[in-house]
Formats: C-alpha cells, sequence, structure tokens
C-alpha cells in the first residue's frame, strides 16, 4: 500500500527551497583522493570562499581563501616548507591555524590581526567533511558511509562530481522520490513496469529513509549485467538522507518472490554541497553489494556504472532541476506545490530541515 501524506498538513513545507542554509553540521568539501600532498585546492561552500590543502603529514587544513593583506585568493598561491600556503600576490605565508608565520617585506612584523578563518575538516570514508557552523565540530556526528571503506576497488566506482546550477534541495527532492527513474531514466535505472510502486517513509531522529518496491518488473539496463540472464526481477531501494545533503541509497533486485538479499544491486552514494543559493556540488558513487558476476568482468562493469549513472546525473537530472530552478526564479514568488502520494519522502525531510535551520536562528 503506498503511504500517502495528508496534503492539507506539510504547511511549514510551503516554500519549494527554504534559502537558508544548515551551517552547524558536516559537509563533503571533496573526494579526499583530489587533494594530492602540497596542494591547494579552493571551494565555494555556504558562499564561502574556501582554500584546503593537504600537509606533509597528510593531514589536512582549510582556511578562507582570502590573504589579510590585500584579499587574493590563496588557492591561487601554493604549499611551502613548514606546511604553509603563500600567497600568489605578495608572499605572506599562513599555517594551518590560520595566522600569518611569515611577512617578507621590510622588518618582517606580523601583526595580530595578519590571519584568516580556519574551518575544521576530517577525512572520512573517503572524502573530506568540513564544519561550517560556530558550534563545536564532533567528528561522530559525520554520517555513515561505511560502505565505501569496506569494499573492494573493483567494485567502487568512480568517486565523481558535477555542478548543478540549483538549490541542492531540488536535488534533494529528485532523489528522495525516485518514482522519476520510470520516466527520465526510462531503461536505464527504471521503466513502465517500476511505476506502480509500493512506497515507505520512517524518521529515526533527524534522518529520513524512504523506500519503494516493484515486482516481476522487467530488469532495468543498470542492473541487467549485474544480473546477467535475468529478464524479471523484484526491484527495491531505500534511501537515508541524513541532514543536510547526504543520502546513501541501498538497491537491489532478485528473483520475484525470493529472498531480497539473495539478489544483487548497489550502495549508491550521495553528497550535496551547497556552493550558494543556486549551485550545487553534487558528489557521487556507487558500491556494489553481493557481486555476482565473475571477478573478470567486474572491472568493465564499475566502468559501466560509472559512465551509466554520471549520464543519469549529469544529462538527464541535471538539466530537469535546472530548469525548475529557472522556472521558480521567473516566478518571482513563494510557491506551493501540490502534492502527490510520492512526495511522502520530500515533505518529511522538508520538516525536519526547515527545523534545523529554525533552531540555528534563534
Amino acid at each position: 500500500m503506498n503511504v500517502t501524506p495528508r496534503i492539507a498538513e506539510p504547511r511549514n513545507t510551503r516554500a519549494m527551497i527554504s534559502g537558508s542554509f544548515v551551517r552547524n553540521a558536516w559537509y563533503v568539501a571533496m573526494w579526499a583522493e583530489d587533494l594530492a600532498p602540497g596542494q591547494v585546492v579552493g571551494r565555494v561552500i555556504l558562499n564561502e570562499n574556501i582554500a584546503i590543502f593537504r600537509k606533509a603529514d597528510g593531514s589536512v587544513a582549510a582556511l578562507t581563501d582570502r590573504c589579510a593583506h590585500r584579499f587574493a585568493p590563496l588557492h591561487l598561491g601554493k604549499v611551502v616548507a613548514g606546511d604553509r600556503i603563500q600567497c600568489a600576490y605578495h608572499g605572506l605565508e599562513f599555517d594551518g591555524s590560520g595566522a600569518c608565520v611569515l611577512n617578507p617585506h621590510g622588518n618582517g612584523r606580523i601583526a595580530p590581526g595578519l590571519r584568516v578563518k580556519t574551518y575544521p575538516i576530517v577525512e572520512k570514508h573517503r572524502a573530506l567533511w568540513i564544519w561550517m557552523g560556530d558550534k563545536p565540530a564532533d567528528p561522530s556526528k559525520i554520517p555513515d558511509f561505511s560502505p565505501l571503506d569496506t569494499r573492494e576497488e573493483s567494485h567502487v566506482t568512480k568517486r565523481d562530481w558535477i555542478i548543478i546550477k540549483a538549490n541542492y534541495e531540488l536535488v534533494v527532492d529528485n532523489l528522495l522520490d525516485l518514482s522519476h527513474v520510470s520516466y527520465l531514466h526510462d531503461g536505464l535505472l527504471g521503466n513502465e513496469d517500476t511505476i506502480d510502486s509500493e512506497i515507505s517513509v520512517e524518521q529515526d531522529g533527524d534522518a529520513v529513509v524512504v523506500g519503494r518496491k516493484s515486482t516481476n518488473s522487467r530488469i532495468p539496463g543498470l542492473f541487467a549485467f549485474q544480473m546477467p540472464g535475468q529478464e524479471r526481477v523484484d526491484k527495491w531501494n531505500t534511501i537515508r538522507w541524513t541532514a543536510p545533503g547526504n543520502m546513501l541509497l541501498r538497491s537491489g533486485v532478485h528473483k520475484p518472490g525470493t529472498d531480497p538479499e539473495t539478489g544483487t544491486g548497489y550502495y549508491g552514494i550521495h553528497f550535496l554541497t551547497p556552493e550558494t543559493e543556486r549551485t550545487t556540488r553534487y558528489h557521487f558513487t556507487a558500491v556494489r553489494w553481493n557481486v555476482l558476476t565473475d571477478s573478470s568482468v567486474n572491472e568493465q562493469i564499475r566502468e559501466k556504472i560509472s559512465v551509466m549513472r554520471r549520464f543519469a546525473f549529469a544529462e538527464q537530472d541535471g538539466p530537469v532541476i535546472e530548469a525548475q530552478q529557472v522556472a521558480i526564479d521567473q516566478a518571482g514568488e513563494d510557491l506551493e506545490p501540490h502534492l502527490l502520494s510520492i512526495d511522502v519522502g520530500p515533505v518529511r525531510y522538508k520538516r525536519v530541515l526547515q527545523n534545523l535551520i529554525a533552531q540555528e536562528q534563534i
């Protein structure tokens, strides 16, 4: 039975997007492997410019990407001896604490205010997590994405990312309402057999878990080469949203009427990091579970899944979500969506998100 939200209930979810961010939370700044020792990378997160660099011992530091002298971006500089960022403009050097430790000009005096803001940053689950708020950063609150830590590399797809020119909440809406795969990703992630699906929603603290199941369906393309020779399957997904924009999807197929754990599928990892109110850095990868194929073909399958998922997100989801953002902006008013039974997940998470934002504004 489909779980249908009471349409009159979610008045606090009237707006399509909140226009605000949760600041006291962990966001993925980038994949850890994309930051080499001695490299400086610039990122925009919650409208703040940040320079991230890796020290000689492998640890990572994050500073405001703006020299305290004349505001040149620090990511244009380089890491020099002593794990310092040297500003490309005038050569001032800043350490991982944000303090200026070298002024190469005049008598070398360093004024007390010659420093930049720092951000807590932690490496976990193959990603670099950054804390943007003013409350103490607690690494134990980084969501559990342990499938990334425990699988063979041949079962893990490329750790990829794209930029979507839209508010991150529209991407969350997309992922928590997987009914769209039967249309937008027809033949790839879903098909007409998966339209009629059983939907469930649960809340675990501030996390929201949405389930979707279809029976005796034609196997979608992404799963066909993971379960060779199987034409019809029971297909299911459970996706867990953890505020603000971190999602773990477990998706699978199995022979109709059998135990789901006898089938196969993948964990879909989705990290949504707002750059601004209108741009989102979308990190993604997938980890296969209960792999049924021979090891000789797993690298080929890994590459296929990487390519197909990037196509689905960049070429199918992305343009629609960006067009949604344009339509919302052009309306020039606070739009109220007309909710359907498939919106039960987005309705629930928006209630949680808006409550978290409101708590920070007290």
